[in-house]
């Protein structure tokens, strides 16, 4: 009972793909997986403030290309584009690879899912309702094109002594439509009486046909703008 599927998980090469786009084998896959998770830690935690919704890794030949996606590219880049040559400095150092770093932009920061729940979680930390907060971004998401979204939070909601789970909806979240493109994160908002949990799942329509890099190509068409060319 209670068993739920991860929307992403679920929908791995239906209607998305991964985000580490590489094959090795033997001992090769372990030490690359452990750059991987190396690289988005490191990149999460030098730049909180740039609103990074995914580091997507893709590995051709003995090149490593990062792709960033971020809400606020402005930070990343920096001036003339310093603070990006001195990231791309830091990532080689962790890699054997070359280092490539591309910067998309989104440009609805607010039907992405974990920016969503990042800042849900930030307002929480801020000791904002968590009601209002939620409210909010569901309007914010409906207002800008989202078909659905459900929000839910868990832990010492309110600072109450028995922790709980509340969950609002709007619209139509199909989890077992495996065509719906549904976008799934998880946060943490570490408040002074605990760690409360956010889950967030935005519907964003429908896609016909199986085509696993039909998320990432819609994203792109959204923002294509927004793409800074590869470094």
């Amino acid at each position: 009972m209670g068993h739920k599927s991860n929307p992403i998980g679920l929908r791995l090469q239906i209607n998305r793909t991964w985000d580490s786009r590489w094959f090795a084998e033997g001992r090769d896959y372990g030490k690359l997986l452990e750059e991987d998770l190396k690289i988005r830690k490191f990149i999460l935690e030098s730049v909180p403030q740039a609103a990074i919704s995914k580091v997507v890794i893709e590995r051709p030949a003995k090149l490593c290309r990062v792709s960033i996606y971020a809400a606020r590219p402005g930070v990343i880049i920096g001036k003339k584009g310093a603070d990006i040559e001195k990231l791309r400095k830091k990532l080689s150092v962790m890699t054997s690879s070359e280092v490539k770093l591309n910067i998309v932009e989104i440009r609805k920061p607010e039907i992405d899912a974990k920016l969503v729940a990042q800042g849900i979680a930030d307002q929480l930390v801020r000791r904002v309702a968590f009601r209002r907060a939620m409210k909010r971004a569901m309007q914010s998401a409906m207002r800008l094109g989202a078909e659905g979204v459900k929000i839910m939070c868990g832990g010492r909601l309110g600072g109450a002594e028995i922790a709980r789970v509340e969950q609002y909806r709007e619209g139509r979240v199909p989890l077992h439509t495996l065509r719906a493109n549904i976008d799934y994160a998880e946060a943490e908002a570490l408040t002074a009486y605990g760690i409360i949990g956010i889950k967030v799942w935005v519907f964003k329509g429908e896609i016909l046909g199986h085509d696993p890099t039909a998320q990432d190509r819609l994203m792109m068409e959204a923002q294509t703008s927004g793409v800074r060319p590869a470094r």
